[in-house]
């Protein structure tokens, strides 16, 4: 028998819907007042997002007005409890979704193709370096601090650093190409191509993790194998059922209403399973853009879809993953320290790395030094990765603080760096 909804629940879900309008205006405004300042510094807005979203967090307005920032975002809220903020994860999970979704409907084999070998030697140069890297300082941390919590095995938390270590802001490199007009050119190329392949491979070092994080074979087993399943028979039977669904959907060259509410249905859909077999609905929802009919459906499907997200859901992401952050955490100069070796080894490994890997087949130093400094940015990616490990307990707080810094430097790194080392038009 279903519960009625007494006076008192129905207040309390009032309650909610206004504090979470004040939370949606306080956001955006102050993504966009940061947005500003980071422009003059010739910083993208997302880059400004990130900073806002710590910046909201307990890390600089808990610490300057605590009662005001728990009136405002109550901790609850990364807990994903019924409180005056549960809606705010919600609907930073749907933006996520929303994102990765665009970003499968722009990605392009036929780039990597272009330029293959490049490609794949940078890409493997800015996996195995940094991997190694993370690896490595995840086996020290594990060892000598409590960074990884009790029930994260080591094994694990060796291959989750070391993904981490290998993610490449591959939507923000491909706007970055854009804005500085680099498509086509051998830089951007490779470049794009490169980022493609690690953000693959990262996401499926993390797919193993997940899949093995509950210590129960048999389950790692179906998660695995429903991941494979589900890339299976979305790209070689659901995509060509969408192709000739296409037909239908598309009149005098516009996507309808009814394709892009089949568009949404199949993103939804597909999110749904892969959270539901113990991955995360960013899985789905990426594979699911991939298999999206090119032309028409994912022009207009990306032009509906993507300024409402990029506008209005992914600061609630920023947001959250800022309420998860406390660098007061960090409040000893070993952990300084380790913060510290974790950035040099995240540059090390995609910068340094991806340079001479570019160089080392025929790339001019000046191209390949632009391809490793747009390989080190981690962007949103990096803090898409990290939440899923906090969610699940893989990493602790002061490790996702930890990890939120490295992303935001790389990230603020990658424009003013090539600007200065490279220039606006790196490449022919």
């Amino acid at each position: 028998m279903v519960p009625r909804a007494g006076p008192g629940l129905i207040m309390s879900n009032l309650h909610l819907a206004v504090q979470f309008f004040l939370q949606l205006a306080v956001i955006l405004l102050a993504c966009r007042v940061v947005g500003a300042i980071a422009a003059r510094f010739g910083q993208p807005q997302v880059v400004a997002e990130m900073i806002t979203g710590v910046c909201l967090g307990p890390s600089l307005f808990g610490m300057l007005a605590p009662e005001w920032q728990a009136w405002l975002f109550p901790w609850d809220v990364t807990q994903k409890t019924r409180d005056t903020s549960c809606y705010l994860f919600p609907a930073s999970q749907l933006g996520l979704a929303l994102y990765m979704f665009v970003v499968g409907m722009e990605f392009r084999v036929d780039i990597v193709r272009e330029k293959f070998k490049s490609s794949v030697a940078v890409s493997v140069a800015g996996m195995v370096t940094p991997f190694l890297l993370g690896a490595g300082l995840a086996w020290v941390l594990f060892h000598h601090t409590d960074l990884f919590p009790e029930k994260t095995k080591l094994s694990e938390a060796m291959l989750f650093l070391g993904a981490s270590m290998c993610i490449t802001a591959f939507p923000m490199l491909a706007r970055i190409i854009h804005f500085k007009g680099l498509t086509g050119t051998t830089m951007g190329t490779v470049a794009i191509g490169a980022g493609a392949i690690d953000d693959a491979m990262a996401w499926v070092l993390l797919a193993v993790v997940l899949a093995s994080f509950d210590g129960d074979i048999g389950h790692s087993i179906y998660n695995i194998g429903g991941a494979v399943g589900y890339v299976t028979v979305t790209l070689l039977i659901i995509r060509p059922l969408l192709a000739w669904v296409a037909r239908l959907l598309v009149k005098e060259e516009v996507l309808t209403e009814a394709g892009l509410v089949v568009g949404l249905a199949m993103m939804a859909l597909g999110a749904w399973f892969t959270d539901m077999i113990g991955l995360h609905a960013v899985f789905g929802a990426f594979v699911m853009g991939a298999a999206m009919p090119r032309g028409v459906v994912t022009r207009d499907l990306m032009a509906r879809i993507q300024p409402l997200t990029v506008a209005l859901l992914l600061p609630l992401f920023f947001t959250y993953s800022g309420l998860n952050t406390k660098i007061g955490l960090l409040n000893s100069w070993f952990l300084w320290g380790m913060c510290g070796a974790v950035l040099v080894a995240a540059v090390l490994g995609k910068w340094v790395a991806c340079t001479l890997a570019a160089r080392a087949t025929g790339i001019s130093g000046r191209e390949a030094m632009g391809i490793g400094i747009l390989m080190n940015a981690r962007g949103l990616m990096e803090l898409i990765i990290i939440n899923i490990g906090l969610q699940r307990g893989i990493i602790s707080e002061g490790l996702f603080a930890t990890l939120v810094i490295m992303a935001v430097v790389t990230t603020l790194m990658a424009s003013p760096i090539f600007e200065r080392l490279v220039g606006s038009r790196g490449g022919r």
